[in-house]
């Protein structure tokens, strides 16, 4: 008799029982969480086409991800407790968010789909949509909230 497929990690462990390999493998590199986000004061989180410094917004990805907390202050260090406690302002697609709420990752997550170019078909990078935080003065930021989050 056949063996059942096992489940994958993300669907057969909690977000503290992931291996430091797992929790990484979660990330779908779109970069929405390395955006300059702005809170209202109804509480609501509102998303800028600003970058933090480090981020290079041709590959996605931290510039200097190994020290990213000693340089930008403001980066969030995501733990399975900061990601339940921030879920409100992290990206709606992210798998981390995704995973604490109890839902299943995207069809087109690289873990499901097997592809890592996933989230750049579906459109969910945002690979060349983006400024650095050094080009905005901070007085500007709210001109560049989006009406459509990317």
């Amino acid at each position: 008799m056949a063996k059942p497929p096992a489940k994958p990690f993300w669907r057969a462990k909690s977000l503290e029982e992931m291996t430091p390999e797992e929790w990484e493998s979660l990330c779908d590199g779109c970069g929405r969480c390395c955006l300059v986000k702005l809170e209202d004061e109804k509480g609501e989180v509102h998303y800028t086409d600003i970058a933090c410094r480090l981020f290079d917004g041709e590959t996605c990805r931290c510039r200097d991800y190994p020290n990213r907390r000693k340089r930008v202050r403001e980066c969030v260090l995501l733990t399975p407790e900061t990601v339940r406690e921030s879920a409100s302002w992290m990206p709606k697609t992210c798998a981390y968010r995704l995973l604490a709420e109890g839902r299943d990752l995207p069809e087109w997550h690289p873990l499901v789909c097997g592809d890592p170019e996933g989230p750049l078909k579906a459109g969910i990078l945002v690979k060349g949509r983006t400024v650095s935080e050094k080009l905005v003065r901070r007085r500007d930021w709210e001109k560049r909230i989006l009406r459509d989050p990317i």
